[in-house]
């Protein structure tokens, strides 16, 4: 934190106050920060470098560092390794943003943001891919509802490795998952529809269910997935019409349902002629998953998946699979809500799928999540964990006489935000809980962050 104006002036033979010689620095970070503000150097400029800087303003090198650096500190500016200073869009809060930074005090876990500091470099390589490429103008014109069939089989082939063949032609472009799910509520759901679902799920979800006014009866879990007995229960005494579920590296818990588990609950869909909603989010994490419920179950299963979190944020692409007597609902819902898909990511999507690229970012991922998991084992040692190896969430119980609210509330004001159970739990059922996600942390910011956990928790 800077020192007040204050410490900072002193006083001349005259009676005049000027900044000391060494907080001249912050007198051209304020330069550049009206300069920002008014729009007079915009979002995405290109700084001088700090040599260039500091002979434009007559100062040292070391001063023009400081200034920068101050800059940085306060979100203005980012560094990018090998280009450059730019200056970030003012507008884009922290809490969704661009970059984590190691030495602000501001760390949100609470958005699971993946990111890698060559992330950048492969965005950059794919949009000189797709500049260089034939027929540029037909990604500005309107595409099929549901994708471009070449690129929906590409995506195909894809996801085969992991849920088993697709037809592409079941198979449709959204833009995310979270469009995928807003499909699903609005194109194969009915208003008042029962959906039974976890006791912890996935809260975007939630948001799409309480706009539609469907209505969610969370089911009781056996070992951290849902319990196909309490779902024949529900069945058994409500209207049941669908069930969603994460199967495969459950969010918030980052649990895997077994094999046996999936055929009892497909046996219970069977039954009572269930639709499966399948989120698999995150389900590139787990190396060696069980048969999907698409493979289970095509008849009755609806695949939603997306990249955002192999890739970035930014970038959002998703995927929705149908049987094919729901195609052409799903196809209206696509028209309604955005008419077509996003052409130029999946351009850049489907491009990334055929020449490998995708592959390495979901082994990168992997091996953040991996060594973020180490650093809450070393530190959460003690407490009552649940999680996957792979990924970049964690779920933390706590013990029954500390309460969630609080401890959020404390780390809010020492700089840490985190989010309680709320947001997933399915009433009637709770938890007292933190979920803790680290996508795009450093491992030092990781580090001082669990550090505060603990503290606050223990103080709690």
């Amino acid at each position: 934190m800077e020192p007040p104006l204050s410490q900072l002036l002193y006083c001349t033979n005259d009676g005049g106050k000027v900044l000391r010689p060494n907080m001249v620095y912050l007198d051209l970070a304020e330069k550049l920060v009206a300069q920002i503000k008014s729009g007079e150097i915009p979002p995405g400029s290109r700084l001088p470098t700090h040599r260039a800087f500091a002979e434009q303003n007559g100062v040292a090198l070391a001063t023009a560092t400081r200034a920068y650096k101050t800059l940085k500190q306060r979100s203005f500016i980012v560094g990018e390794r090998g280009r450059g200073m730019f200056v970030r869009n003012p507008e884009l809060p922290l809490t969704l943003g661009i970059e984590q930074f190691e030495d602000a005090p501001p760390v949100d876990l609470v958005f699971n943001m993946p990111a890698d500091p060559g992330d950048g470099d492969v965005l950059r390589s794919g949009l000189r891919w797709l500049a260089r490429r034939g027929d540029l103008n037909s990604v500005l014109r309107y595409q099929p509802h549901g994708g471009v069939l070449s690129e929906r089989r590409t995506i195909a082939a894809y996801l085969s490795n992991r849920v088993g063949k697709i037809d592409a032609e079941n198979l449709f472009i959204t833009s995310g998952a979270q469009h995928g799910l807003s499909i699903v509520a609005l194109g194969l759901l009915k208003r008042g529809d029962i959906v039974a679902t976890d006791q912890l799920t996935y809260p975007g979800f939630r948001a799409v269910v309480g706009l539609r006014d469907l209505s969610l009866h969370s089911v009781a879990e056996r070992e951290g997935s849902m319990n196909p007995e309490s779902l024949l229960r529900l069945c058994k005494t409500k209207s049941v019409r669908a069930v969603y579920l994460t199967p495969t590296v459950h969010n918030p818990l980052g649990s895997v349902m077994d094999e046996k588990t999936r055929r009892e609950i497909v046996a219970v869909a069977r039954h009572f002629d269930l639709l499966i909603i399948e989120d698999g989010a995150y389900d590139f994490l787990e190396t060696d998953p069980p048969p999907s419920f698409l493979q289970l179950a095509p008849e009755r299963s609806v695949y939603i998946g997306g990249v955002s979190k192999v890739l970035a944020t930014g970038l959002r692409l998703g995927y929705i699979v149908v049987p094919p007597d729901l195609a052409g609902a799903v196809t209206m819902a696509i028209r309604a809500t955005t008419w077509n898909t996003p052409a130029v990511i999946t351009a850049l999507v489907t491009h990334w799928i055929e020449d490998g690229s995708i592959l390495e970012f979901e082994n990168r991922r992997r091996e953040a999540g991996a060594r973020g998991q180490r650093l809450c084992q070393e530190y959460l040692n003690g407490y009552d964990i649940c999680s996957h190896q792979y990924a970049s969430f964690t779920w933390v119980r706590l013990p029954k006489r500390k309460r969630a609210d609080p401890i959020v509330a404390m780390l809010a004001d020492r700089g840490v935000a985190v989010s309680s159970a709320e947001p997933y739990a399915v009433p009637p059922g709770t938890d007292n809980a933190l979920r803790l996600a680290f996508g795009g942390i450093s491992e030092e910011g990781l580090r001082l962050s669990l550090k505060s956990i603990c503290k606050v928790v223990d103080m709690a």
